[in-house]
């Protein structure tokens, strides 16, 4: 790479690193290190939002899917909408009664302990293997910049996402992510130009517009067609209000803002914001396209970045790389601080018996480095995958995300389920769903189950399952204990 290039992107880190910790300040307590003692402004969480959940997938994935194939992909960010203005009106200000660290005390409040914690279980599974993905699709740009191997620039990652979110805690994440978002938002419209003009100019896409790369809409009723209008009204939504509102690595930033009012504005105004976003990117990828960047033999996932390397100007290039990996980076910060916020409030507080803030505080940081060690380590795994790595991430989190939203919906649509009806639901749901998700992402998987049906339809499944099985489950042990009572009266 060239050596103006490489100082852009080295400047670029730096200035990150220091203007995310010197605008997180003085972390006194766990509130402040995993909430940002609730006074974030909206904008800048609605900005961390749409950073945390895109990051390097949208960046150089989503580009390699509309080079190889056409638009469809943007219906899922409409059900993504949908599914965001039904957390903000029905969710989130179940979350502002009272005082609440994470999104499962609120399951606690309804059936009890144990069900907050097998939920939060469920959370640190899936945000584990969710973002070992993201890890590793960091390193698919690194390795085409430095020629390091993937687990040496995964291992890179790691180690430099972990010196700021140690220190900085949430405070310094949320602002990382409004600086990296803008970075590498400049980097999508630089690229669209500088391809589109490498093809020819706009008229060039009239031949993107013959081969059908610009088709966006997919009415067709299939369970098995990945991107369809359907699939990604009902699938989006559904795996959006999962995501955002049970997932406690959306919801951590919600939960820091200063009032409900403040949370519903960075939500509903991140649906719009991802609708935009992800538009841009498949633009970027028909460009890309266009100026002949899809070569032979070179995976989806790498079209992107060696576009980046070899055709933008010295300098821009450099800022744009530095873009992709700090875009990364953030979300993997995000998540190893909702990890370890989950793994402090959940289970080691309410386990030991201890509360004092600044104990918690302390505690918060020892996790952040074990789970940033256990990211790592899952990352590395994931090397040999051809999967697009953004479809890959989201069947993987899929996984979960049913049996979590069914939970929510069994506390506020059935009053007969108890604890023990919703831990029953989410078991027997991850394990039905175990078989779909898994035999479609890990090849050679021994136990294949409705193996056609496209990922968009794994949060809808996931979520029936658990509703109805929590459904049977409270009435039938409803019976037995209306018997039980019934013959010793």
């Amino acid at each position: 790479m060239r050596p103006l290039d490489i100082a852009v992107i080295v400047a670029y880190f730096a200035a990150v690193i220091v203007f995310g910790l010197s605008l997180a300040g003085r972390q006194r307590d766990a509130s402040d290190y995993f909430l940002g003692h609730r006074g974030l402004p909206w904008w800048a969480l609605m900005f961390s939002v749409v950073a945390t959940e895109t990051s390097a997938l949208t960046v150089i994935s989503v580009p390699g899917l509309a080079a190889r194939g056409d638009l469809t992909f943007l219906q899922i960010a409409f059900g993504y909408l949908v599914g965001r203005i039904g957390v903000a009106a029905l969710l989130l200000p179940g979350y502002f009664h009272g005082t609440q660290d994470t999104a499962y005390q609120r399951l606690e409040h309804r059936f009890g302990p144990l069900a907050r914690r097998t939920a939060s279980g469920v959370f640190l599974f899936t945000r584990a293997l969710a973002d070992c993905v993201r890890i590793f699709a960091t390193a698919i740009p690194l390795a085409i910049i430095t020629r390091w191997s993937l687990p040496a620039g995964i291992v890179a990652i790691g180690f430099v996402t972990l010196v700021y979110t140690w220190v900085g805690g949430l405070r310094a994440v949320v602002w990382v992510d409004v600086i990296q978002l803008g970075v590498y938002l400049l980097g999508g419209v630089a690229t669209l130009i500088v391809a589109t003009h490498l093809a020819g100019g706009v008229d060039a896409f009239g031949r993107a517009w013959d081969a059908g790369k610009l088709k966006t809409l997919d009415f067709s009723l299939s369970f098995a067609k990945t991107y369809t209008f359907w699939g990604g009204v009902i699938g989006g939504a559904l795996l959006s209000s999962a995501s955002h509102g049970t997932d406690h690595l959306i919801v951590q930033r919600l939960l820091a803002a200063r009032n409900l009012k403040d949370a519903q504005r960075a939500l509903i105004g991140s649906g719009l914001f991802i609708i935009a976003q992800f538009a841009l990117f498949l633009l970027v990828g028909t460009s890309l396209w266009l100026a002949g960047a899809d070569q032979p033999g070179m995976r989806g996932d790498a079209i992107y970045p060696t576009f980046i390397v070899t055709q933008l100007p010295a300098g821009l290039s450099g800022l744009v790389v530095a873009g992709i990996l700090a875009a990364a980076m953030s979300s993997h910060a995000s998540a190893v601080n909702s990890l370890a916020s989950a793994s402090t409030h959940d289970f080691y507080a309410p386990l030991t018996g201890r509360h004092d803030p600044a104990q918690l505080l302390r505690v918060g940081r020892w996790l952040t480095l074990v789970w940033t060690i256990v990211l790592v380590a899952g990352a590395i795994a994931f090397r040999d995958q051809n999967t697009p790595v953004v479809q890959l991430a989201l069947s993987v989190a899929s996984l979960t995300y049913g049996s979590l939203l069914g939970t929510y919906i069994l506390g506020g649509a059935w009053p007969r389920a108890r604890q023990v009806d919703v831990i029953i639901a989410l078991i027997v749901s991850i394990v039905v769903m175990a078989p779909v998700v898994l035999s479609a992402v890990i090849p050679h998987f021994p136990v294949h189950w409705l193996p056609g049906l496209a990922w968009p339809w794994y949060v809808p499944l996931g979520t029936a399952i658990t509703v109805a099985v929590g459904m049977i489950s409270s009435l039938v042990s409803g019976r037995w204990a209306d018997g039980q009572m019934g013959g010793t009266a």
